[in-house]
């Protein structure tokens, strides 16, 4: 019995020692297989480890080399203390970090967490995994696992993050984002039963700045534009970018109204100051149109809608100004549409006509020349006014052609008349900003054989604001071939001497507001039609009044000095029929082209 009891033992102490072998060679091939780990997967991967005091053991080169020390430096000290950088003496941690020590102190397994480290006075972004062991006895031991740095990753990851969601021209946020800031401010309105807004903003005037003096400088005003922006808004008020000259703001919470008038009189204000941009002056208006949900809409796609509804009827009518969403707006887009469809197809029509008012000389009452006035005469929607369907041809660019058909169609009939009459064509800005307009002149003149001096081109003072260079070249380069200019509605806008000083207008034509005026004795109508008169002369330019309907106008009138005079009293705008009979239909002939 002796014998075989200690037979026994002995080999229950060999099978123990084999087992104890066994988890220890396991142990050690668990080690060895991370180090390999380590190894085979480069330089993404680390091994680390910690004891029960999470203090750092057996570091590999790797993790020493990713906390910048040396091995031997590194072991022993805390985890955390190594990784913490400044925050581990205030104790002002990164919540990653508070992250990692709660699972070290759990003594729970992770994978896959995602650390900040600070190391060497920068920052850096760590993945870790591990799990916690025990030794033989059950008792736990510390944490083993891996680590990789993943800054790069993170930082390319928060950079398409961004770009997702911000406008990389401006900083704002953009149409994503602002999109479910409203969705945001909607859930907010519908929650606490109060109303969020949508204003949504368009620069005036920035395309032409766009067009003419490059993309690159169009770019730093719309980021100037951007930061006085951000100077206005308010917290709870969300500004960003939708797209080209587009901007929108959404209020979380609009339940003082005032708020969103307030906001959007200090926008019109502040972005219409003047803007320097290598060594330009630029100047941009602004338009708002604003929406308040869910009063005018209860979805953040119809919302969106409405407010740009809005900012269309503020452009129509002229911009500079807020206009408030209302359900009569539909209808006004609805005919603007159907309108805008026929204005597309009126040329191939033959739907368009000119008339011709007569200017006279204001002394003989000769006809010196004609105003060639454009009409449309629609199929579907019968006679549209020019007031309605002009700023719609210069909104969609279908002025461009249009023009060019006035063009043609005004010279060929001019040489109907006799050689001194004149014929008068009015050009809108977007004509003149069209590359190839000086070539439509030239091509309209020498296809219907009409002499240069019996071609006025006639503009208004609002081209100079827009684009005064391109302009003025444009100009000056017809004026060379020997065409006329005038400067239409003297007086009634954005008037500067400056550039009348640098460009030798033929005429100077001033509006009709101030010959009512004058022959009502308003003060100031009449000093402003002596000053243009005295200036004209003194300049060799001419002088029209325009809008004489009265006896008592004209005696006014050529009592100031004007030269020339035009309005129903000598005549209404007229057909080329009727235009042809002033001179006695004996002496010209029609053309039958006309």
């Amino acid at each position: 019995m002796l014998i075989v009891s200690i037979g026994g033992i002995e080999a229950a102490r060999t099978f123990l020692g084999a087992r104890v072998a066994e988890a220890g060679m396991a142990e050690k091939a668990e080690v060895v297989s991370l180090l390999l780990r380590e190894f085979e997967e480069g330089d993404a991967d680390w091994l680390w480890q910690v004891d029960a005091t999470r203090r750092v053991r057996s570091v590999s080169p790797r993790f020493a080399f990713a906390l910048g020390q040396d091995p031997e430096d590194v072991d022993g000290k805390p985890l955390i203390q190594l990784i913490a950088g400044p925050a581990w003496d205030s104790g002002h941690f990164h919540s990653s970090l508070h992250d990692l020590a709660e699972r070290l102190k759990r003594r729970e397994s992770f994978s896959n967490l995602l650390v900040r480290v600070s190391l060497h006075g920068g920052h850096r972004w760590w993945e870790l995994s591990a799990s916690p062991k025990f030794d033989e006895n059950g008792t736990f031991v510390g944490f083993r696992g891996v680590g990789s740095d993943v800054t790069e990753q993170r930082e390319s990851a928060e950079k398409i993050a961004y770009l997702a969601r911000y406008d990389t021209l401006t900083g704002l946020p953009n149409r994503l984002m602002l999109t479910e800031s409203l969705g945001a401010a909607m859930g907010y309105a519908e929650k606490w039963r109060t109303r969020c807004a949508l204003m949504m903003i368009d620069l005036d005037r920035f395309k032409a700045i766009n067009d003419t003096l490059g993309h690159l400088v169009g770019d730093q005003l719309l980021a100037l534009v951007s930061e006085r922006l951000k100077l206005i808004m308010r917290e709870g008020e969300v500004c960003g970018r939708l797209g080209g000259d587009e901007f929108a703001i959404v209020i979380r919470d609009a339940a003082d109204v005032e708020r969103v008038t307030e906001l959007a009189a200090g926008i019109i204000s502040t972005l219409s100051q003047p803007y320097e941009i290598d060594h330009h002056m630029l100047y941009v208006g602004a338009s708002v149109g604003s929406a308040i949900g869910p009063r005018d809409g209860s979805t953040v796609e119809t919302l969106l809608r409405n407010a740009d509804l809005a900012l269309y009827r503020a452009k129509d009518e002229g911009g500079g100004r807020h206009c408030v969403y209302e359900p009569s707006l539909h209808a006004h887009a609805e005919e603007r549409r159907k309108l805008e469809f026929s204005l597309r197809h009126a040329l191939e029509r033959n739907e368009f006509s000119l008339m011709y008012q007569p200017v006279v000389n204001a002394t003989s009452e000769e006809v010196l020349s004609f105003e060639a006035l454009i009409r449309w005469n629609s199929t579907e929607h019968g006679f549209v006014s020019p007031a309605k369907f002009i700023p719609l041809a210069e909104d969609t660019r279908l002025i461009v052609p249009i023009g060019e058909w006035v063009l043609r169609t005004a010279c060929l009939e001019a040489m109907n008349w006799p050689e001194h009459v004149k014929i008068a064509v009015n050009v809108s800005g977007e004509q003149l900003l069209d590359p190839y307009f000086a070539e439509t002149v030239v091509g309209a003149l020498a296809s219907t054989g009409l002499a240069p001096n019996r071609l006025e081109i006639e503009v208004t003072e609002s081209i100079f604001v827009r684009d005064g260079t391109t302009a003025q070249m444009t100009l000056e380069n017809l004026m060379g071939i020997g065409c006329g200019v005038a400067l239409d509605d003297f007086g009634t806008g954005y008037s500067s001497l400056g550039y009348l000083r640098k460009m030798r207008f033929s005429t100077i034509k001033v509006d009709r507001s101030f010959v009512q005026g004058a022959a009502k004795d308003n003060p100031e109508s009449l000093a402003i039609i002596r000053a243009v008169v005295a200036m004209a002369d003194a300049l060799e330019m001419s002088t029209t009044a325009e809008g004489v309907e009265t006896e008592a106008e004209l005696e006014c009138i050529r009592r100031l000095g004007c030269k020339k005079i035009q309005g129903y009293y000598f005549g209404r705008p007229m057909n080329r029929t009727d235009a042809l009979a002033l001179f006695g239909q004996t002496r010209f002939r029609e053309r039958a082209a006309g």
